[in-house]
Formats: C-alpha cells, structure tokens, sequence
C-alpha cells in the first residue's frame, strides 16, 4: 500500500452531495462524531468497475444511522449513486468504498438533536486487508483482553465507529506481539470474531461458525454461508466455546476487507488451511467478480 498519508491521496471525496478535491474534504475538530462517536461507516469493494453487494450495504449504512438515533439525508439510490459514480470518476476498477454518516459540529455535548448528519464516501486501492504472501499460509491471531459487550449496552446490530475502538486496541496489541490480528470472545466468553471480520471452523466436513447476537452479522458471512450451502457443506450456527478450538481442523476469517482468509492459529490453538477453506476463497472470488468479467 502507498505510504502516502489518506488526507494527501489524489482524487475526489463525494461529501454532502459534492465532489470535492480529495485534500478539501475536511471536518472541524469540534465535530461531534470525533468526540461522542456519533458516526457510522459500510466498507464496501468494487472489483472489475462494480460494487459488491451496493445495495446491501447502502442499507445497512442507513439502518446503522436509524439505530444510533439519526436519519440518512439521502436515500439509498442517491447514495448509490454517488458510488457508483465516484468510481467512474477515480479511474478504479477494483477498489475500496468508505461511506460514512456522522452528527457534525453545530453543538457540543453528549446532546446533539440539531447537529447535521454528514455523509461522505472515499474510494482507495487497498489490497488484501493481511498480507498476501502470509494469506493463503493462514494468518496467526492472538486471544484479544476485550471482549464484544453485552447488547444491552452496546448497539451491536449498527456498524458504529465507536464500537471498533476495543478492536483497534485488540489489534495493535496482537500485533505488538508478532500475530496479524485477535480474536475476540463476547461478554459471556464464547467465541465472536476477530477485530475486523467474522470467523469460522471446520471439523470433519462440517463448519461452524459463532451466533451473531451481539456482533455485526457480516454482508460478507452470510455469502460466505450462501456459497458454503451451494457446495452442499453443512453449516452451523451456534454458541462455541475457547476450548472447542483445539478439535477443530480448519479456521477461517471473512470480512469485505479480508475476503476470505485462512488462519494457522489461534493463541495455542493451530489449524491447517485444507479443501473447504481453499474452495471457499476460490468461490468468494469467483462470486465478487463481475459476470461479464466471468464470461470473457
């Protein structure tokens, strides 16, 4: 990835209905998205001129406002367009889309009725979230120290910003000590996911993968799912346990950023990349690429 800072990319930033210069798309410091984590995001990938899964996301984005309280000023065709055409106008065809709502600078406070809800939406190059070298190896987590929180006190169901600073501290300590991400357990101690994507495990043919009752239920893990189900594996959801690890023989994160990406360990516990998982990313790929792309 470049090594040039985000605010100094070229290009535009849709913000508020405009395309602006990408250096021009600024926000006050007293903005209360920044102070009181007012704000929510979709991560979103084109690949071959076109955005995967738009729609789905577009109205996540919007679902994620409502919950925290707030209402979209643009509606979901509108917002999709401007996607749609921010990547025409970037020059990309395989990208990452970043749109983000969040309460503006108007008031301070915990209290902000009347501030405005801003949107604006970026598009970078940004390749595969690990490091591709290390991917298809399978990526090494440690055990994160926070755990997802109990959702009667956090707004699990939104992609709320403020909900990933415990997955940020989760990172940079794993990362700290050698590993590529965490994993994370819930408030109860069961098994959740990782700081950025959702997990899975395989044991003897069949995948498991954790109940989404108080973490983000991905776009990208219901795919993964779909297309678990259409190779005719069984796949389960349901409560699992830290020490389940050790029986199961394959691990696996997805999320838009992630893909689908193999993982070697957990803490203590190892795993073997083996057939359900490499299938598994062949078929994701094959799934986000264009049909025209397929076709040629």
């Amino acid at each position: 990835m470049s090594t040039v800072p985000f605010d100094q990319l070229d290009g535009q930033i849709w913000f508020n209905g405009e395309f602006l210069p990408w250096k021009d798309a600024k926000i006050h410091v007293l903005t209360h998205g920044l102070h009181y984590a007012s704000s929510v995001f979709e991560g979103e990938r084109a690949y071959g001129g076109e955005i995967f899964k738009l729609r789905e996301h577009t109205e996540r984005l919007i679902a994620s406002g409502k919950i925290l309280g707030f209402d979209l000023p643009y509606s979901a065709e509108e917002i999709d367009a401007a996607c749609n055409e921010l990547l025409r106008r970037q020059g990309f065809a395989d990208a990452y889309v970043r749109p983000i709502a969040w309460r503006g600078s108007e008031s301070m406070g915990v209290s902000a009725q009347k501030n405005r809800i801003n949107v604006a939406i970026a598009i970078w190059q940004w390749p595969s979230y690990f490091d591709p070298e290390q991917r298809m190896k399978g990526i090494r987590l440690d055990i994160a120290e926070y755990c997802r929180p109990d959702p009667r006190t956090a707004p699990s169901r939104a992609k709320a910003s403020g909900l990933y600073m415990i997955c940020t501290i989760s990172k940079h300590a794993a990362e700290a000590k050698g590993y590529a991400d965490a994993l994370m357990l819930d408030w109860r101690g069961h098994v959740a996911e990782a700081t950025g994507a959702n997990v899975f495990f395989v044991k003897d043919g069949v995948i498991h993968t954790p109940d989404p009752d108080c973490f983000l239920d991905g776009i990208t893990r219901r795919t993964v799912i779909d297309l678990a189900q259409r190779r005719g594996y069984k796949v389960v959801v349901r409560t699992i346990l830290p020490e389940e690890l050790e029986g199961f023989s394959e691990c696996f994160l997805c999320g838009t950023a992630a893909e689908v990406t193999p993982v070697s360990e957990v803490g203590p516990y190892s795993f073997q990349p083996g057939e359900i998982t490499r299938r598994l990313v062949e078929d994701y790929m094959a799934e986000v690429t264009p049909k025209r792309l397929a076709a040629e």
